[in-house]
């Protein structure tokens, strides 16, 4: 059995240039490991359908579903910090686009 190198195109923060952001100023993807995509709002309804949004966005644009492990709800009850914390922990392969580079290499195989 051989081994193929995929070669994988990343910005600085390891994420495929492609992947959607969340759009929410309070919203981001942060670093490894589990690659938590985090929504925070006062309004948790606002957070989850920011997360949904965004979730349907990755998918579309993964061309399968995102391999979500987690999700992790948590709370902030400093002054002027929002206080729900909704986090996605994602596969980072799929955040970095791994299997869209694995089909591309498949169609030009």
């Amino acid at each position: 059995m051989t081994e193929q190198t995929i070669q994988l195109e990343l910005d600085d923060s390891g994420l495929a240039p492609g992947l959607p952001v969340p759009t929410h100023p309070r919203d981001q993807v942060q670093d490894v490991p589990y690659r938590p995509v985090e929504f925070r709002d006062d309004d948790l309804p606002t957070a989850l359908e920011r997360c949904a949004g965004w979730l349907r966005q990755a998918q579309e644009w993964l061309g399968e579903p995102v391999d979500v492990l987690a999700l992790h709800l948590d709370y902030d009850d400093r002054e002027g910090s929002p206080y729900y914390d909704v986090k996605l922990l994602c596969n980072e392969e799929d955040l970095a686009g791994v299997p869209i580079a694995v089909r591309k290499q498949a169609s030009h195989d």
